[in-house]
């Protein structure tokens, strides 16, 4: 009979367990970024609201809510190869419009030497439970490491391997206040190559903050018990991007209400409004360039009438030119590609530096 025997290795920063050369540490041990709302129960540890708001929000809302969109992890280590186990919620693993690589997908990047983020590797999902050696032949040397998990699926579990007797330094998420982001499919991720390609995720690595992903999947419709979830955590800023999923009545109705429901809570935390991009192809379609000059006249409307009546510390960034004026920047006229959500995280991130007080 063949035996197999496991080595239980207990230190400081909490417990991983040894097996076939290999140490397996489990994320959920120090914690992940994006996943905001403190020790309030889960029903699922990598769900992105508390177990409560499942009696509050709509369905379709929490059903998107077990998405892991926007959570990433931190390391140390001087391993020569990382490797990763994951499972995922569902067995679909990719969209007709959106890879697995991002939809069910983690992305590593790590640190240079100058401390810039830098991209690494990202994985091909086949299956639900996967293992794959995300990097191997590493440079020597003791450096930091990002996973960002996947973007359209919900995460199961999560555990980094590095060889044993490799340093691993778990980082623990950081303390500062998040940006949180509260949008549709785009703000979600759709359609990302890669978990750290969407506009969140690079605005992430570039303020050096963390960041709270809530898009929703054709669902942004600034309700408000969204807005309640939201005005329980003490933000850097609030971002709301929730046009694309709206009309210009929705907008009148819904925006001013939200704006007022934060401020109240927060009385100095800067929000932003963001207009709807432009879909690709509306500049050949009337109907559809109407449908986003309605929208940004009734969220213009409602930012100056908010202005007015003495709301301060208000931001406001247009959407005409978020994703570029060559109509390249989307995989299907209305979601971004990668090279649309590089050109809206360009977009975005001078009008946050204004609104944070950042250089």
């Amino acid at each position: 009979m063949k035996h197999v025997i496991i080595f239980l290795f207990v230190c400081a920063t909490g417990s991983a367990l040894a097996q076939d050369n290999v140490t397996w540490h489990d994320v959920t041990e120090w914690g992940v970024e994006g996943r905001g709302w403190g020790r309030q129960e889960r029903l699922r540890w990598f769900d992105r609201f508390p177990a409560k708001a499942e009696k509050t929000v709509t369905k379709a809302v929490w059903n998107l809510s077990r998405h892991s969109a926007g959570m990433m992890v931190r390391f140390k280590t001087d391993a020569r190869a990382i490797e990763a186990k994951w499972k995922v919620l569902s067995p679909s693993l990719g969209m007709a419009h959106m890879p697995p690589s991002g939809v069910s997908g983690l992305d590593l990047y790590a640190r240079d030497a100058k401390g810039k983020w830098r991209w690494a590797a990202a994985t091909r999902p086949n299956k639900q439970e996967m293992q794959a050696t995300l990097l191997s032949g590493i440079a020597v040397g003791m450096r930091e490491y990002a996973v960002y998990l996947p973007l359209y699926n919900g995460t199961e579990s999560l555990v980094i391997g590095v060889a044993a007797g490799a340093k691993f330094e778990r980082l623990a998420p950081r303390l500062a206040k998040p940006l949180v982001f509260y949008g549709t499919s785009i703000t979600h991720g759709a359609c990302a190559s890669r978990p750290g390609m969407v506009h969140t995720a690079i605005l992430g690595r570039r303020l050096e903050m963390p960041v709270i992903n809530i898009g929703f999947s054709g669902n942004g419709k600034m309700h408000k018990e969204v807005g309640d979830l939201m005005a329980e955590v003490d933000a850097a800023c609030y971002i709301i991007d929730c046009l694309p999923n709206m009309n210009a009545a929705m907008v009148a109705e819904r925006c001013e209400p939200l704006v007022r429901q934060l401020r109240k809570a927060h009385p100095h935390t800067p929000i932003l409004l963001v207009e709807d991009r432009r879909n690709a192809s509306s500049w050949l379609v009337p109907t559809r360039s109407k449908y986003h000059d309605d929208n940004h006249a009734a969220l213009q409307k409602a930012f100056k009438q908010l202005q007015a009546a003495g709301v301060k510390n208000l931001h406001y960034l247009g959407g005409d030119l978020l994703l570029g004026d060559d109509a390249e920047g989307t995989t299907d006229s209305s979601h971004p590609n990668d090279l649309g959500f590089f050109r809206q995280a360009n977009a975005f991130e001078p009008v946050l530096r204004k609104a944070l007080g950042l250089k």
